[in-house]
């Protein structure tokens, strides 16, 4: 089953999205390896080799035909570095949930802000009809984040997260 929407690459003003593979495992590891990044997104750096891994089973996709998972690396067309990445896990044929990580040395550049639309107009122009992200109460980046993106809070909580969504009308 050829997903709804394909992780194929796209671009926003300043990045290119590209696929995630597991050849982009070393440089994430350098990215992601801030211990205080992980503050908000849990767990602790990974290695190359655990990232490496991790990226070949996204690579594989879902086990289940009606969801996809659709990964991108955030790679910054001035530089050619990568600087995070975007995620979307597609399910059925009109929703996703969206999360998205921009390394500390990135941080505070709007790159987040830009990669979280970029691929909230990917899944819009893909027919997704509602985008919900996950964002704990106390990470402000991240709701303004998904407040740039066109999403809004609301009272649901799963997991100690707060709930923001965009329900696109058919």
């Amino acid at each position: 089953m050829r997903p709804r929407v394909p992780a194929e690459p796209f671009a926003t003003a300043r990045l290119d999205l590209l696929p995630l593979r597991a050849e982009h495992a070393p440089e994430m590891a350098v990215v992601l390896g801030d211990p205080a990044l992980h503050t908000f997104i849990g767990g602790a750096p990974g290695t190359p080799e655990a990232l490496h891994a991790r990226y070949e089973r996204l690579g594989a996709g879902s086990p289940v035909p009606s969801v996809s998972w659709c990964n991108w690396v955030l790679r910054l067309r001035d530089t050619g570095r990568l600087a995070g990445t975007v995620q979307a896990t597609v399910t059925g044929r009109d929703h996703a949930e969206i999360a998205w990580v921009v390394g500390t040395p990135w941080q505070g550049r709007g790159l987040a802000s830009e990669a979280a639309a970029g691929l909230v107009g990917r899944l819009r122009a893909q027919g997704v009809r509602t985008i919900v992200a996950h964002i704990r109460p106390d990470h402000h980046a991240s709701a303004a984040v998904a407040r740039s993106a066109g999403l809004s809070v609301t009272a649901e909580r799963q997991d100690g997260e707060v709930r923001w969504r965009l329900v696109v009308a058919p």
